[in-house]
């Protein structure tokens, strides 16, 4: 059971865990909206270098008593400052996504904040519910990891 939940900064070292998080069939399902191939160590390092050189984006480790147990970043899309995270399945269910979160919601003061979740992944969508984001829609969009167009639920917290 994960006791402390910290964050910092992503550092080089932390990539290799992180892509390997990202691989994971079950966590990729989902989380829905993925890259398209989850195997493409290139892709992934070259999306994970222009998100970092983004300035626009802030992005942290998750850790869980010290270890790298996922990941939480914030950035802007279309206007709207978003956020997302990634947790590592060997951790689900221990807490760490609503605290990971928390953190995050005190380093990024911008309101309205924004989230998406798979409209059938009702663990993160009870997680930022919690935190005090409100629905206020869904969309339809392609899935990689599915291969399929699904539905997700857009949050807002005010």
């Amino acid at each position: 059971m994960i006791g402390e939940v910290t964050l910092r900064g992503v550092e080089d070292a932390d990539l290799d865990v992180l892509f390997e998080f990202m691989r994971d069939p079950e966590a990729a399902w989902m989380a829905a909206f993925t890259a398209e191939d989850p195997d493409d160590r290139e892709a992934f390092d070259a999306h994970m270098r222009k998100i970092r050189a983004n300035p626009e984006t802030l992005n942290h480790v998750i850790l869980g008593d010290g270890v790298v147990v996922g990941s939480i970043a914030s950035f802007v899309m279309e206007g709207d400052t978003e956020i997302t995270y990634w947790i590592d399945r060997a951790v689900w269910g221990q807490g760490v996504a609503g605290r990971a979160l928390a953190l995050l919601l005190e380093r990024v003061p911008v309101r309205p904040l924004h989230a998406r979740a798979a409209s059938d992944n009702a663990a993160s969508l009870r997680v930022l519910t919690r935190a005090g984001f409100k629905p206020v829609g869904t969309d339809v969009g392609y899935a990689a990891a599915r291969k399929a167009e699904i539905e997700e639920t857009i949050l807002v917290l005010s």
